[in-house]
């Protein structure tokens, strides 16, 4: 229904005119509320919070507010499965069950599934096996939101004690923020920022397990934010402190792609 703002009607009809208006258009609105999935949710507010479009820094009512929306996500919520039964029924070589999700317990190796990149932020999922190990590396200039989804892992992290000057430098000291913090699913979800909460991390796999990550903004080599590696060096005469190093890209490093198989996300959705 569309309303001509030049024909002049009374107010009587007007307000008539709108009370149809709603109530036309209010199921469908609540349709859509309804049926909206969890990483829908999460989509829709990662990209109200870190639109660029905004020019301002998230507040911490809204960090904790998206904290809150992570904290309710489970593997089945972004098309995984975590469980350890759950291949019953499937070919011994299948990493997909017979609901048609991630087998995340039959990965061999360190799996990455892409959920949701652009500009201002990216959504995807990190999948171990049982003693993978992703190195020490940092987040330049990033708000990181992390949810454990399934399994244990153990958390190593630094935030500088004096950043860096510049991008040439090759480390610097830095504090102890989490020394081998041992994480078992459930938990609620944790929080880095540029300079603080941890910005630089490492992972361990203790069992298999995968954690859900989003990065605002997202790594750009071209924009100053790439992601860079790190040896470390603890101090015996300053305990809690290390050095930290750049290093190159660990060789043994391998991540390999998978595709997102959960709900369907609607992007830039104008409901």
């Amino acid at each position: 229904m569309s309303i001509n703002p030049y024909i002049v009607m009374d107010s009587d009809r007007v307000d008539k005119l709108m009370v149809a208006f709603i109530q036309d258009k209010a199921p469908t609105m609540a349709i859509h509320a309804k049926e909206r999935s969890k990483v829908q949710r999460l989509y829709d507010a990662c990209s109200t919070i870190f639109s660029s479009e905004k020019k301002r820094s998230p507040n911490l009512k809204q960090i904790r507010w998206l904290q809150g929306i992570l904290d309710n996500i489970e593997p089945v919520d972004v098309g995984i499965d975590g469980s350890s039964d759950g291949r019953s029924g499937v070919d011994e070589s299948s990493t997909v069950n017979r609901d048609g999700l991630i087998l995340g317990q039959s990965l061999t190796q360190i799996t990455y599934v892409h959920i949701h990149e652009c500009d201002d932020f990216s959504m995807g999922v990190f999948c171990f096996p049982a003693g993978a190990k992703l190195p020490l590396h940092d987040h330049p200039e990033m708000v990181v939101l992390s949810k454990l989804l399934y399994g244990s892992a153990s958390v190593k992290s630094y935030d500088w004690f004096v950043t860096p000057s510049s991008r040439r430098e090759k480390g610097g000291l830095a504090k102890v923020v989490a020394n081998d913090q041992v994480l078992q699913a459930p938990c609620k979800a944790s929080v880095l920022f540029p300079r603080s909460g941890g910005n630089i991390h490492s992972f361990t796999a203790l069992t298999p397990c995968a954690i859900l990550d989003v990065l605002a903004p997202p790594y750009a080599d071209e924009q100053g934010r790439p992601s860079t590696y790190y040896s470390e060096t603890p101090i015996p005469s300053l305990p809690g402190y290390s050095l930290l190093e750049k290093r190159d890209l660990p060789e043994d490093l391998v991540v390999v792609g998978a595709p997102y198989l959960g709900p369907e996300l609607i992007v830039d959705a104008d409901f």
